[in-house]
């Protein structure tokens, strides 16, 4: 009896050593992508055809690409790129999907049905798809890329706060301010986005990790990070043809992507327990 006791207790020892590591790993690529230019030992543009698929030595240490570049310098430089796209995704997935979310669940009516029939349709396209066809009418590039992968998101994000908007229009604290003679902006700023936006934040969070593999597979495909910088997905679209002769062009790049976002989101989901009671253990 006493070891079906302990499982909880592992369980929650799991979550928070996996919700720290994750945290701490976030923040290591935060410092890493702000101190990019005094960590990258060498340029991540230069080119050296003299070292061209070099292995990984002391002055090289993950090796050098088909351009001779080095590909530890490129991975440092591509963090930045690859955060500053992820978070512009998730802002603009947020300063779409909020106000309709807001403007729908509180009117009603109507409005309501037609944003609720926009966002089933969004929500009917596969997402790299759509993405794909926003970023072919606003242009190549990172971050029209990422707008399109924000505006991808935006109907998951209306749809979540919609429906809390929906539980707290009908709240008895929303019908007293009411009937104090609060306005219409009043009862959605003061009372209502307030009790939506717990919500909102986990899933923000877990979009991020979304949107960090949306942004390499666009780059992958050409419409997002290009040459020459340094993006992840950018590194294994070009680094994929030598993957048998110099895989550190590959792994490199596909491990740090792999592991952001995975501690993206398992600091998501921890987040989703720490914020929301019903789910503590």
């Amino acid at each position: 009896m006493s070891r079906f006791q302990a499982i909880p207790g592992i369980h929650v020892c799991l979550r928070r050593l996996g919700f720290h590591l994750s945290l701490g790993y976030l923040v290591f690529l935060l410092l890493l992508a702000i101190c990019a230019p005094w960590i990258a030992p060498h340029s991540p543009t230069l080119q050296n055809p003299s070292h061209v698929l070099l292995p990984a030595d002391g002055t090289y240490l993950l090796g050098t690409d088909d351009l001779g570049r080095d590909v530890f310098s490129r991975l440092v430089w591509g963090a930045p790129l690859t955060l500053y796209g992820s978070l512009l995704a998730v802002l603009v997935a947020c300063g779409i999907g909020l106000p309709l979310g807001l403007i729908a669940g509180f009117s009603g009516g109507w409005i309501d049905a037609a944003i609720s029939r926009g966002i089933d349709t969004m929500l009917s396209f596969p997402a790299i798809v759509l993405a794909i066809g926003v970023t072919g009418m606003l242009g190549i590039g990172q971050t029209n890329s990422m707008i399109a992968v924000g505006i991808v998101f935006s109907p998951t994000i209306a749809r979540l706060v919609r429906g809390q908007t929906l539980i707290g229009r009908e709240a008895l604290y929303v019908d007293a301010a009411r009937c104090f003679g609060a306005s219409n902006s009043r009862l959605i700023l003061r009372h209502i986005l307030p009790n939506a936006i717990q919500p909102v934040i986990v899933q923000a969070t877990l979009l991020l990790a979304m949107a960090l593999l949306a942004e390499a597979s666009l780059s992958f495909l050409g419409l997002g990070v290009q040459p020459p910088q340094p993006g992840w997905g950018a590194m294994l679209a070009r680094g994929y043809h030598y993957m048998e002769i110099a895989p550190s062009q590959i792994y490199a790049p596909g491990i740090a992507i792999l592991v952001t976002a995975l501690s993206v989101n398992t600091l998501g989901e921890n987040l989703r327990v720490i914020l929301d009671p019903r789910r503590r253990r």
